[in-house]
């Protein structure tokens, strides 16, 4: 690297170069490459702080009951190390999403689920996005209003399945990776059963990502997950630099 003689360095923040920060859930299950907890998943680095006390079973099954404070602590800690926008580990977590952003100051991207409106967008009149979830006994109304999706907007959960729920909201150590993806193809293929009219998917849980892939392989609809909203929110903390804009007279033919 050459140095210019005038070059001057100005300093603020406690770490530099990783410009997300990511609010983790306080769990002990496996983090398999795609999951939003394993830091190989992401193409930029990334900071990473765990809220105390946060559990998969406090956060999806209660509403993540008394824990406000402490992710608005965590949430203000990252960016004090250097984060320049947060996200958080869990899509329940939208009810949190004005809280946050009005503490730190900085964009918020709390929920998977904020990605509904604008993949509604995409659609061809007549269809809908349809969203599977955990749980789909907990996800509310206030969790898909606090995400600016529609109240109406059609979910299924996981609970029926052998598997993924019970490793994730159980918090158990050991997951089946193959028949937790068969949970979630299940649950696809009743959920665009149930509803002719879904023209794309959201995974609100992030979790899911791994299983992205195949899920659009099996159901042949855009699939978009954590991983979609989270590279897409980082493009716009680091837009990817192209080098210096050309002379003006050269980019207009002059």
């Amino acid at each position: 690297m050459t140095i210019a003689p005038s070059s001057i360095a100005v300093g603020g923040k406690a770490i530099y170069g990783a410009r997300l920060g990511i609010l983790m859930l306080e769990a002990r299950f496996p983090r398999i490459p795609g999951d939003m907890g394993n830091a190989e998943t992401w193409p930029f680095p990334v900071l990473y702080r765990v809220v105390r006390g946060a559990s998969p079973q406090r956060v999806v099954m209660e509403r993540a009951s008394g824990l406000l404070d402490a992710f608005l602590d965590a949430a203000a800690d990252l960016v004090s190390l250097g984060a320049d926008g947060i996200t958080t580990n869990c899509g329940f977590l939208s009810l949190f999403q004005k809280d946050i952003a009005a503490r730190v100051k900085v964009p918020v991207a709390t929920s998977s689920l904020m990605q509904i409106p604008m993949v509604q967008a995409l659609l061809p009149p007549g269809q809908r996005v349809g969203v599977i979830t955990v749980s789909a006994k907990t996800l509310s109304r206030d969790h898909l209003v606090a995400a600016g999706a529609p109240a109406d907007t059609p979910f299924i959960g996981t609970e029926n399945g052998k598997e993924f729920f019970r490793a994730i909201v159980g918090n158990e150590e050991r997951l089946d990776v193959g028949a937790a993806a068969r949970d979630i193809l299940d649950a696809g293929a009743a959920l665009v059963a149930q509803h002719k009219d879904i023209g794309a998917l959201v995974l609100e849980c992030t979790n899911m990502a791994p299983y992205a892939a195949a899920l659009r392989e099996r159901l042949g609809l855009p699939v978009f997950d954590i991983y979609s909203f989270i590279t897409w929110f980082h493009a716009s903390l680091k837009p990817r630099d192209f080098g210096p804009p050309a002379d003006r007279r050269t980019t207009l033919g002059e």
